[in-house]
């Protein structure tokens, strides 16, 4: 069980639905891309200009990040705490 939780980018989160902060540097390198992303599309898109653009890519970006996560996390479902995580 130790060993399947190892090979988890996102850990679940240990209540509600869900994953957490990241557990492997894998995770860490796609969460601060998808910040500096973020970031970097300010001057780029210019919300206060055209807010729907910079929301359409916040979309997009976030689709993918959640994708990722689908992928690389542990298995979603419900958890109302404990140790079984």
């Amino acid at each position: 069980m130790a060993r399947e939780r190892n090979r988890w980018w996102f850990p679940a989160k240990r209540y509600g639905w869900g994953w957490g902060l990241p557990c492997r540097w894998q995770g860490w390198v796609v969460l601060g891309v998808y910040g500096v992303l973020l970031v970097a599309a300010i001057p780029v898109l210019e919300p206060a200009v055209d807010p729907w653009r910079y929301f359409g890519f916040t979309t997009l970006a976030t689709l993918a990040l959640v994708a990722i996560c689908w992928v690389t996390g542990e298995p979603p479902r419900w958890r109302w705490g404990g140790k079984g995580r």
